[in-house]
């Protein structure tokens, strides 16, 4: 066995050495060095010392497995999960929640400094009271053991399409263990046909679940490669007498020879074809095809904060990105008139019908793109006091800053899940002329790799 302190040439494959683990990337893997190249291994701590397998060797970077751990960190807990290290879920189970957080302070102020070249303030991180049984919302890909012709229901390994037979999952309300029971016990009894992603044949791909954390109305969707189902109403009958709160059943039909969960089709085999819930006091219908954030109760203190940015003098408050008008309608006590824009035709009727439920009148919602109606709204002299952006994981199109400076609103309150990207557009903003004043990271995910973040930017002079 070498030490970390050897020379040699580049790690190779199958080799076994000594690392100590220094640090974590952004997706939840330890990173040790070894004779200056670094490696990657999940599943462990920083302070770890492990004997690691290499089982990956690149010329600039390694990735390797546990073999043993030779001394532990003092961060490092036992893990209370049977999947945890097996499903790409939870990166942080094997650590204390204390640390888990620091990780993602951290990663957060490092995409300022490192990538943005930004020394920005960063608020303490907003942690969860809740860390197990948070989520909303659920999606879980289907397949068939070759040996048995069981059907498996899972959760994708880290980094493949091989899934880890789970449905008991602790960041899950109960309930969804018991939906997939039921639908496992359909598959079974009328032998349902499964998909193969390496054919593109069979039939169903998904079940994808919903339930409302303060409604607990429940909705069942199952994602399928065709147009309908065999045995509807049996399924139907057996969801509906084992889920007290079941809302809604309704099919995705998702034919695409692709790793995209959804499709762009819904049909609705029974009830509304949507639940609801609410977040600070507002009730929200929530579609299937709609953004809602999956941890409702880390959103209303998200919100809250987003509040808090925008202030209270506005006439004009944007929310691009506004997905079923969540953030909008919590905020249109801050202004004299509201409007959202959302390229998902679907959650923009949510959005209307929110406003309509909720009794707000002074909200106009657009579907379109968010780059797009902005360029209108900016040609007709549009100059909104307050603009939310809440946009993907990829961030802000590169266009779309130059256009919000234009528009010259006092301040951009800026609602971001991924730190690269979030530093990258802040980078273009400070270039524009404006300030960055405060970065809030907020855990939505606990015991998850992932963390989101709020930032507070102004415009010089405002």
């Amino acid at each position: 066995m070498r030490r970390a302190t050897d020379t040699d040439n580049m790690l190779k494959k199958n080799q076994d050495i000594e690392l100590e683990i220094d640090g974590m990337t952004a997706e939840g893997s330890g990173v040790g060095h070894f004779d200056g190249q670094a490696v990657f291994v999940r599943n462990t701590a920083i302070g770890d010392v492990i004997d690691c397998h290499i089982i990956k060797a690149k010329q600039n970077y390694a990735v390797g497995t546990v073999n043993k751990i030779k001394k532990a960190s003092p961060d490092r807990i036992a893990p209370d999960c049977p999947s945890a290290g097996k499903c790409g879920g939870c990166a942080f189970r094997h650590i204390t929640y204390e640390k888990e957080l620091e990780i993602k302070a951290q990663r957060v102020r490092d995409a300022f400094l490192r990538l943005a070249h930004l020394e920005i303030k960063t608020e303490p991180i907003i942690g969860a009271d809740e860390k197990d049984g948070y989520r909303n919302k659920a999606q879980f890909p289907v397949s068939k053991d070759t040996r048995t012709n069981d059907p498996v229901i899972g959760f994708y390994a880290f980094n493949t399409h091989r899934i880890v037979p789970q449905k008991d999952c602790r960041l899950q309300p109960p309930v969804f263990k018991d939906i997939l029971d039921i639908v496992e016990n359909w598959i079974k009894e009328n032998n349902l046909s499964i998909y193969d992603e390496e054919k593109n044949k069979g039939l169903l791909r998904h079940i994808y679940i919903r339930e409302g954390r303060y409604t607990k109305e429940v909705m069942v969707c199952l994602v399928i490669n065709g147009d309908e189902i065999p045995y509807e109403s049996k399924l139907i009958t057996e969801l509906k007498s084992g889920i007290p709160k079941l809302k809604s059943v309704v099919l995705n039909i998702n034919k695409a020879d692709s790793n995209v969960i959804l499709g762009d089709e819904i049909k609705v085999l029974d009830g509304d074809g949507f639940i609801t819930d609410k977040i600070n006091g507002k009730t929200f219908r929530i579609s299937p095809l709609s953004f809602f954030q999956v941890n409702t109760a880390q959103c209303e203190k998200l919100y809250n904060k987003v509040k808090e940015f925008a202030g209270k003098d506005n006439r004009l408050l944007l929310d691009l990105y506004c997905g079923t008008g969540t953030i909008g309608l919590t905020l249109a006590d801050t202004t004299e008139k509201l409007v959202g824009v959302e390229i998902v035709p679907e959650a923009i009727e949510d959005a209307k019908k929110n406003a309509q439920q909720n009794k707000i009148t002074n909200a106009e919602f657009f579907a379109g793109d968010a780059k797009e109606i902005a360029e209108k709204l900016k040609e007709q002299n549009a100059h909104p006091d307050t603009i939310v952006v809440d946009p993907p994981r990829k961030g802000l199109d590169a266009e779309l800053p130059a256009i919000i400076a234009d528009m010259a609103p006092k301040r951009l309150v800026y609602v971001s899940c991924d730190p690269a990207t979030l530093a990258r557009d802040c980078a273009r903003f400070a270039a524009l002329g404006f300030t960055i004043e405060t970065v809030q990271p907020v855990d939505m995910f606990p015991r998850t790799s992932h963390v989101e973040s709020v930032v507070l930017i102004s415009r010089a002079g405002s």
